[in-house]
């Protein structure tokens, strides 16, 4: 089972996620806002107060997401940094 080793709260209402495995995902919360458990988090300082408990996130609202779900459903993060390889 994969862990969470490190979460970055947005200004977009995005998570940059880090697992132990060396994989980095962004995960968009804004579908999620629209969802009573989720609502208090429409304020960004509410949502930016995320909580990293290795195998899932929480926030004072108490809504949460599994490490599975931000792993699944969030989309790998480019390395903005490394160079291409190109075959002559």
């Amino acid at each position: 089972m994969r862990t969470i080793t490190a979460i970055c709260a947005n200004d977009d209402w995005t998570l940059d996620v880090s697992f132990d495995d060396g994989a980095e995902r962004r995960f968009d919360v804004k579908p999620l806002l629209l969802y009573e458990a989720f609502a208090p988090l429409s304020q960004l300082s509410a949502f930016k107060a995320v909580r990293n408990r290795s195998y899932f996130i929480e926030w004072v609202s108490e809504a949460d997401l599994s490490a599975d779900t931000l792993y699944l459903d969030g989309v790998p993060i480019k390395d903005s940094n490394a160079s291409e390889n190109i075959a002559i």
